[in-house]
């Protein structure tokens, strides 16, 4: 499993898609297996979501703002 072509994937995916940017910042792991078709471990789906909202802070300007404190949402679900 690549997971930088699954970030590439999920970034041209959910640029500019107020839902699917919802979707993602609410439920990170239901976002990544319904955009890529894989089921991700807790470790895969924090590099994911780090690798994703870095590159929407690049390349989207104001969408990170949506995904705000989304590591520490992740964090929060699997106790680290």
């Amino acid at each position: 499993m690549d997971i930088q072509k699954m970030i590439s994937d999920i970034v041209s995916k959910i640029t500019g898609n107020s839902d699917l940017i919802k979707q993602f910042t609410s439920d990170p792991a239901a976002a990544i297996k319904e955009l890529t078709g894989f089921e991700v471990n807790a470790d895969q789906i924090k590099e994911i979501v780090s690798g994703v909202t870095k590159a929407l802070g690049e390349n989207a300007g104001d969408v990170l703002k949506e995904g705000a404190g989304l590591l520490d949402k992740i964090k929060g679900i699997f106790g680290k």
